[in-house]
């Protein structure tokens, strides 16, 4: 029988989720969904059985027409003011922490049912800013997963970076001490660590004196999800196409806001109300384009905003093997599969990219060393493999050796070793 201890660590991640547990003496991540070791952070509350859904079962109750509510990218919320509002919930209203806690406390059965023990002491992942120059903003984020930690039955709490529970990961994996610099591009934040990694980093119990910089920003993949939804979907809907002022006198581009929030995971929902249908109807009445708006109204009143965010995403991720795919909207309107190019997408992040550097480069900075010193670069995230965002790490350290670390389970294996740490 594998060795049980009542401790894991928990990667809480915006786009996807694992937690990982301790097995023959070694950090393994648990199953979280049938035979996957990952989770999409994804929460559907079926109105008919009053019943929430996860993962990947939640994203297809929704494609497959369920009557309910879609909740992604959660962690997003975290330290803005949505986590004191509540939320419709069919008929009811909930509070955005409830929801939080709903799927935190899925992901801990999960470990406990893999497991087959209780759990109550946990290292949860963090990024190095929830929320970028605020530093109150960012302290409370931090409380308020603490807080509903404690409330899904977790005693004992502990946090870790990320890009240092990468690194903890990584130390499994070398012979000799390093300088390195872990890359950690997450779906809402982007972290940046130098770090002395060697063989049995793991086991020291104070590594202050091996973390030599930790700095991160608030960009991650659904910011490249959304700019790239702006760029290649949503003109099909009407954005960046005229209208008629109010007065019919001035041509002026339809207003953006709508386009904005249907290209942001944690926004689409607020879209589905009377109002926003209406401001849409009054748009399309002095609308040049009267049958682009037609679509959209199409897509808003059968509630399917998440379902076209996905496709955006299923289009950027393959144009990481491809420079060029087919974006699927033909559940908007038939045979509406728009062809769209690497360099669309090239173009709509370069902005974003260009910030992700900038932040690396501080990070170099602040531990007072150059590119030149740098043994190693750990890549981990998703967004690591967008070739272009890659490549322009690549172009700042032309010597380092590249090592790609598992995108979607490092984090949550550092968390685990360093829960072994603190509590075993």
């Amino acid at each position: 029988m594998p060795t049980l201890t009542p401790f894991c660590g928990l990667d809480f991640g915006t786009s996807n989720s694992t937690i990982g547990t301790w097995q023959n003496n070694a950090p393994t991540l648990a199953y979280v969904e049938n035979s996957h070791l990952t989770i999409p952070s994804a929460i559907f509350f079926d109105f008919e059985t009053a019943t929430p859904h996860f993962g990947r079962t939640a994203i297809a109750h929704y494609y497959n027409g369920k009557d309910g509510r879609l909740m992604r990218a959660l962690k997003s919320v975290l330290g803005t003011p949505l986590m004191k509002d509540k939320t419709y919930i069919g008929a009811n209203k909930i509070l955005f922490t409830e929801v939080l806690g709903t799927f935190i406390k899925h992901l801990k059965t999960q470990a406990e049912n893999f497991s087959q023990q209780s759990i109550e002491h946990v290292v949860l992942g963090r990024p190095v800013f929830f929320i970028d120059n605020n530093p109150t903003a960012d302290k409370e984020a931090q409380n308020t997963l603490e807080q509903v930690a404690k409330e899904q039955g977790f005693k004992h709490i502990e946090f870790q970076y990320e890009p240092v529970a990468a690194a903890l990961d990584y130390e499994q994996h070398i012979s000799e001490e390093k300088l390195a610099l872990i890359i950690d591009l997450g779906g809402g934040t982007s972290d940046f660590s130098v770090i002395r990694v060697s063989k049995n980093g793991h086991n020291k119990a104070d590594r202050s004196q091996d973390i030599l910089s930790s700095i991160g920003i608030h960009i991650g993949g659904t910011d490249f999800d959304r700019l790239f939804s702006l760029a290649a979907a949503m003109p099909h809907l009407g954005h960046g196409s005229m209208m008629k002022d109010a007065f019919g006198i001035k041509e002026i581009e339809v207003p953006s806001p709508i386009f904005r929030d249907l290209a942001t995971w944690q926004k689409i929902n607020s879209l589905y109300t009377p109002e926003t249908m209406h401001t849409v109807k009054s748009i399309q009445h002095t609308a040049y384009k009267k049958d682009l708006l037609q679509r959209l109204l199409n897509l808003l009143e059968r509630q399917e905003g998440h379902k076209l965010a996905d496709e955006v995403e299923q289009a950027k991720i393959n144009l990481t093997d491809t420079i060029e795919t087919h974006l699927n909207m033909a559940f908007i309107e038939e045979h509406l599969t728009p062809t769209v190019a690497r360099e669309t997408l090239n173009n709509a992040i370069q902005q974003k990219t260009e910030q992700l550097v900038t932040t690396c480069k501080q990070a170099l900075t602040l531990a007072n060393v150059t590119a030149s010193q740098v043994d190693s670069i750990f890549f981990t995230g998703g967004s690591t493999a967008i070739p272009t965002v890659r490549q322009a790490f690549l172009n700042l350290f032309p010597t380092a050796e590249i090592v790609d670390g598992n995108r979607f389970g490092s984090v949550g294996i550092g968390l685990t070793l360093e829960a072994h740490r603190k509590f075993a």
